[in-house]
């Protein structure tokens, strides 16, 4: 079975569960021709991926509010354009770390014709984003402790499986970027962060240009991790110069301006 055949296959599945409301896992393998496992495997990441939800079983349609709820937001231009420039970083046969956030989220649709990935994340998003990709990246998860507040695994169960592996480039967001400290973060967990950093040979933070200049009070990465910041072309030039004198290779993409 193909990727894409099975990508078929689950869009069918969510067509059903939407056209009958339920579906069960029975139906689903003579339907589809395919094992148990294989069904169960596909409702997991369906569910994983907020298209429908599971029951003993089967599957259900999720309730209206929720649908109303789960309703992807619409990546920005800006996030788009840094999304970009940082997948072209990405050469075939890399190992990289993507931490969690939407800017981060944003460049996985582009990795599809990259060769012999290896991806590390915390973030079952990201991984559910990497699983339908085509080409079928290598993908790690850290395991650790739920953290709902950056919606990713975090904790001492992560930082151990992390050292336990060495990476060419990590990619990772951040809440704002104060000039003369780095990058900074609403959350008090930055214990893993700095540990994705400690094990990657490049780090790459990936943040729109108006978190440029924001403090906030927790310092994530010291200018010391960071090898590359990716941001938008509105980027203010005395923020450039800044940077640019940190010793980091600053990276400014176009988008398209209101």
């Amino acid at each position: 079975m193909t990727k894409r055949n099975t990508q078929q296959r689950r869009h069918a599945i969510v067509a059903l569960v939407q056209e009958r409301g339920e579906v069960s896992v029975e139906d689903l393998t003579q339907r589809f021709a395919t094992s148990e496992v294989t069904i169960r495997k596909d409702l997991a990441l369906l569910e994983t991926g907020g298209l429908l939800l599971r029951r003993y079983g089967g599957a259900v349609s999720l309730p209206t509010e929720m649908v109303a709820e789960s309703d992807p937001v619409k990546v920005s231009e800006r996030k788009q354009a840094i999304a970009r420039a940082a997948a072209e970083r990405i050469r075939d046969h890399n190992r990289v770390i993507i931490d969690s956030g939407t800017t981060t989220s944003a460049m996985i649709p582009l990795l599809g014709n990259k060769r012999g990935l290896i991806v590390m994340t915390n973030s079952l998003n990201v991984a559910g984003s990497l699983r339908e990709l085509e080409n079928e990246p290598t993908l790690l998860m850290t395991g650790g402790t739920w953290d709902p507040h950056s919606e990713s695994f975090q904790g001492q169960i992560a930082e151990q499986v992390l050292r336990s592996y060495d990476f060419d480039q990590l990619f990772i967001g951040a809440d704002g970027i104060d000039l003369a400290r780095g990058t900074t973060t609403f959350n008090e967990l930055v214990g893993l962060s700095r540990v994705m950093a400690e094990v990657s040979r490049e780090v790459v933070v990936m943040v729109e240009s108006d978190k440029i200049g924001r403090r906030i009070p927790n310092l994530e990465l010291p200018w010391a991790s960071i090898q590359t910041l990716i941001t938008d072309d509105a980027l203010a030039p005395d923020a450039r110069e800044t940077i640019l004198a940190k010793g980091v290779t600053l990276i400014c993409a176009p988008f398209r301006h209101a």
